[in-house]
């Protein structure tokens, strides 16, 4: 597989070798193996959330309290969806800056987010996506961010009419969550980072 770095730090596109024949296709979507040596460290993945969405769907942007935050590993098994990586860490050369990548089941990319970094799924054709997470879900440490917020500027395809839960319509902006003490910091995201791959190497 291919592991490319996109602009925002801690966050890379994977993209698989697929073998065809007449049976169908076979392709590798996770090796935790390819993937510590782009990110340091072994991703440990403890929880795997199946998201059905329906197009026009659009979910996050998500982040969780850093740490431990929540790494996450995200493909479409159906549908199509643009994912994208929005960096929220107060004192990154990013910061409010974001990248994207187009999930589908032609090229089968996935999406690499660390630890810190925020993240929305945009559901353009009606499909599943499928996110492994390095964390279990904890709703005391989750924040979140409208995806809609100007400052911010996520593209979002032509024609998409955003659908956004209750939750995530009153999220509030970047520069609200920052003034709230919402958001993580790049110090701590460095630490955080530090302590895994030293983890790793025991």
């Amino acid at each position: 597989m291919d592991i490319r770095p996109l602009r925002i730090d801690g966050a890379f596109e994977i993209t698989p070798r697929q073998f065809p024949d007449d049976r169908g296709v076979f392709a590798e979507g996770f090796r935790a193996d390819r993937l510590a040596e782009a990110i340091g460290h072994e991703m440990q993945v403890r929880q795997t959330n199946i998201s059905v969405s329906s197009a026009g769907a659009l979910r996050g942007i998500h982040l969780a309290d850093v740490p431990p935050s929540q790494a996450k590993y995200v493909t479409a098994t159906s549908g199509v969806f643009v994912d994208f990586v929005v960096d929220v860490r107060v004192g990154s050369p990013t910061f409010g800056q974001w990248d994207s990548v187009l999930l589908d089941t032609v090229d089968r990319r996935a999406v690499y987010l660390a630890e810190g970094l925020g993240h929305a799924l945009a559901c353009v054709e009606d499909g599943t996506a499928v996110y492994l997470c390095s964390e279990v879900f904890n709703p005391t440490i989750e924040r979140g961010i409208t995806p809609l917020d100007p400052e911010v500027g996520l593209v979002l395809p032509d024609g998409f009419e955003p659908v956004l839960s209750p939750k995530d319509a009153a999220a509030p902006s970047l520069g609200e969550a920052r003034e709230r003490g919402l958001l993580p910091s790049l110090e701590a995201c460095r630490a955080h980072e530090a302590k895994l791959r030293g983890e790793r190497q025991r």
